[in-house]
């Protein structure tokens, strides 16, 4: 029983040892190539949540890791098998929700350890934090430590690439099927125009990813995703930490 992980506390816990800031996985629920599960998003967000705050609970702070939210941003992907779409103003009300629960109980420090990228969180962190005076914070762990990603990564991607394959072996090797594996390729826009920095536009997905990855997973190892795993995890931790113990008035705790 592991008091930092809501799922797994019980009550008398809690109230022994109050927690002070919430951590929200958020992850998504999409194809990954041919030979990743469709939850790896979740698997991921939900595992350097609970490492990050095991470490930091080592280190004094006093964190909850709430259960995940399964579903993410995948407009795009509605063509791919069970793929599950939450919309925007579904996703604000969610988290106004949680955020309201939470501020209710003295709990006014919110993490959301996001693992998709189609997931856009600035907005709606603006207005629950106007709503109710929480400081939420978002961490993108793919972007977390980006200098050790290029380090131990050899082919670059964004989904169901090397990385994300390789933190799946590690965490949940039998769901990974890479006798299965797709090249990840993709295609780029028939609008030329569209294929420069700063101009964006969704991707028709399945048309631009043929196998619905975005990066090479051959090179992929177990090896690789633990070293990954460890290194972000702690670098989570140490923002776990910090607003643990961030007394009212440290900006942006205000």
């Amino acid at each position: 029983m592991r008091p930092y992980l809501l799922l797994e506390a019980n009550y008398g816990q809690l109230l022994e040892d109050r927690p002070n800031v919430a951590v929200l996985p958020w992850g998504a629920t999409e194809a990954h190539n041919y030979h990743l599960p469709h939850g790896a998003d979740t698997i991921e967000a939900t595992s350097f949540a609970g490492r990050a705050a095991e470490l930091a609970c080592r280190r004094g702070a006093k964190p909850i890791v709430l259960p995940a939210v399964p579903f993410g941003n995948n407009a795009q992907q509605l063509d791919q098998a069970a793929t599950i779409h939450l919309t925007t103003a579904t996703a604000a009300a969610l988290l106004n929700d949680v955020a309201g629960s939470l501020r209710r109980q003295g709990i006014d420090r919110l993490l959301i350890l996001n693992a998709h990228g189609g997931n856009d969180f600035k907005p709606l962190v603006r207005d629950a934090r106007l709503e109710h005076g929480t400081l939420i914070v978002v961490v993108d762990f793919w972007r977390v430590c980006p200098d050790q990603r290029s380090r131990i990564f050899d082919n670059p991607g964004d989904h169901a690439d090397e990385m994300e394959t390789s933190l799946i072996m590690h965490l949940e090797p039998d769901l990974v099927a890479m006798d299965r594996a797709g090249e990840g390729r993709e295609l780029p826009m028939d609008i030329a125009e569209l294929n420069q920095p700063g101009v964006w536009a969704p991707r028709p997905w399945s048309r631009m990813h043929p196998d619905t990855g975005c990066g090479d997973p051959s090179k992929a190892t177990a090896e690789k995703g633990a070293r990954y795993f460890e290194i972000v995890s702690e670098a989570i931790a140490d923002v776990l930490v910090a607003l643990s113990k961030a007394e009212k008035g440290d900006v942006p705790y205000v």
